[in-house]
């Protein structure tokens, strides 16, 4: 592999998994709780580096993904903002979400819609570790709509690789 190649970690991310990546990874797409961004910052600081995160918001109506809710993303950036600025060793640059697996494109439109209002809503407030740049949204089957809804950043996997195997 090319020397500049920049590794994001996407999926759910074990905090006691974190120092295997933090050598190499460029972004984390995954922080869902404000322990996991300690961590992150911990290893970081462990190898003198910074590493970018976006912090994953539950917008979908399931129970299997993962990420903060409206209220724990306000009570993190606000409540935790002390905290937050004592981190050096990441910056927080952006939020991700993902939609419901459903065939109701709406409803999955009105998801991307909250997530970017929500990252308006925080786009304003900066510190030396926490601007917002990226909205990661959208995977190969509704990519299309979460960049009509503001989506700066698709995952889109499965359209360049084919649908997995789990045989």
């Amino acid at each position: 592999m090319p020397k500049d190649i920049r590794w994001h970690f996407i999926g759910h991310l074990q905090s006691n998994k974190v120092k295997y990546i933090a050598p190499f990874v460029h972004l984390i797409h995954g922080i869902d709780s404000f322990k996991l961004l300690k961590e992150a910052d911990k290893q970081a600081k462990k190898i003198n580096r910074t590493i970018d995160v976006l912090l994953q918001v539950h917008i979908a109506q399931e129970e299997t993904k993962f990420g903060l809710d409206e209220n724990e993303l306000n009570e993190f950036l606000n409540t935790s903002s002390n905290e937050l600025h004592e981190l050096k060793n990441v910056r927080v640059s952006g939020l991700m979400g993902m939609a419901s697996f459903t065939e109701d494109k709406e409803k999955v439109r009105n998801e991307f819609k909250y997530l970017k209002g929500l990252y308006d809503k925080y786009a304003q407030l900066q510190t030396s570790n926490f601007k917002l740049r990226t909205l990661s949204m959208g995977m190969s089957g509704d990519y299309k709509i979460a960049i009509e809804e503001g989506s700066t950043m698709v995952r889109i996997g499965s359209l360049i690789f084919g649908e997995r195997n789990y045989n």
